[in-house]
């Protein structure tokens, strides 16, 4: 029986992961009806282009106040407008944003089942604020949890969860980024289509050096933690003349701030080779994720992205609720300690046996059909 699907996304991980269930029940023969709440507006409409997911129906939300409050009242009276509409028999939710709390809230409002794509993720503490609180109480809300590992199964049933509620099933993440990869291997593809000149420039300077991917924007990392990461990279490559970076800011104001104070007065030499750009289109992080030697990150998707593609991760945090990869080898935690970042970059930058140990040959989250299960399940 062919059902209505109202999928809730809004920024721009939740479409890339959403893309590949969208594009699974559709060729089950279900409606999806694709709703952007708008949390993130310009970094979210690449990938629905990408994935050729174009929204059905856009919240305008206005973010001149930048509370977590405002936000979450903003999107749940939009979603819960866009449920009344469309009288889905199912609201999709992926992971642990704003967005995913308001639109398993105003379902259950509605009395419509919930399925949480990417449920029970943990680190049974206050960070990553406020997404491990918000993926906790949808964990209460949804009829169906879709687990991505055997850990992530665990904690749900050790919260409660009727065992029948839950289905492991990989993580829809890495169904997208080998799909992305398969179509950069193809001889079409041409960075310059996705990526900024500049950036394209600054890579064909230095074609052969070792590459490190950096990122930071987390709520919890804002302010010196993220002027550590910068002040961390730029020591980095000061000791290692050879290697550059490369740096897609987030859009967000303060991350900038952050970023240029922790770059304030470093070595010429070295800041030349680290290119801050704008946020990148996914198929050019993709090709980044490819090249580079190892990825500098506190962001949950980078790090999924990155296991599925054999790219050893530094994780700047204390925690991560995707610990799964640091157990596998092939992340390690360095939190915002400039010592301990620049050691352990050094390490991967000069040591190639250490750097070939953590490219891990399976990945712990998934084998790239994760969409066609979940599909399967509620069909």
């Amino acid at each position: 029986m062919a059902r209505t699907f109202l999928a809730c996304v809004g920024t721009r991980p939740e479409v890339i992961k959403m893309a590949m269930l969208h594009r699974a029940l559709r060729a089950a023969g279900h409606k999806v009806v694709v709703l952007h709440t708008g949390q993130h507006n310009g970094m979210a409409h690449a990938p629905y282009r990408f994935f050729d997911m174009q929204p059905d129906i856009e919240v305008e939300i206005d973010r001149t106040r930048p509370s977590l409050a405002s936000l979450t009242a903003k999107l749940l009276e939009g979603i819960d407008q866009a449920i009344q509409a469309t009288g889905p028999d199912i609201v999709l939710v992926q992971g642990d944003t704003t967005s995913a709390l308001a639109g398993a809230l105003a379902a259950y409002y509605h009395r419509c089942p919930v399925a949480h794509v990417e449920a029970g993720l943990r680190t049974y503490e206050r960070e990553p604020f406020p997404e491990e609180k918000n993926r906790e109480v949808i964990g209460r809300l949804a009829r169906w949890h879709f687990a991505p590992t055997p850990q992530a199964r665990q904690n749900l049933v050790s919260e409660g969860i009727g065992e029948q509620c839950i289905h492991e099933v990989g993580n829809t993440g890495i169904d997208a980024a080998l799909w992305a990869r398969d179509g950069i291997r193809r001889r079409d593809f041409t960075l310059g289509e996705f990526a900024p000149e500049a950036l394209c420039r600054f890579l064909e300077r230095h074609p052969d050096r070792p590459l490190v991917l950096v990122t930071a924007h987390r709520r919890e990392n804002w302010g010196e933690p993220i002027s550590n990461i910068a002040r961390a990279v730029a020591t980095l490559l000061a000791r290692n003349p050879d290697a550059v970076a490369v740096w897609p800011v987030h859009p967000n104001p303060r991350v900038g701030e952050d970023i240029a104070r922790g770059l304030e007065g470093v070595d010429p030499a070295a800041r030349e080779r680290i290119q801050l750009t704008e946020p990148l289109e996914y198929p050019a992080m993709i090709a980044l994720l490819c090249r580079c030697r190892f990825t500098l990150t506190d962001s949950g998707g980078v790090q999924e992205e990155a296991a599925a593609l054999a790219s050893p991760v530094l994780i700047a945090r204390d925690s991560t609720e995707r610990q799964e990869l640091v157990d596998a080898g092939g992340a390690i935690l360095v939190g915002d300690c400039i010592e301990t970042m620049v050691r352990e970059g050094t390490r991967l930058l000069t040591d190639d046996a250490a750097c070939k140990g953590m490219q891990i040959s399976r990945c712990p989250f998934g084998d790239g059909h994760a969409a066609e299960r979940i599909a399967k399940v509620l069909a």
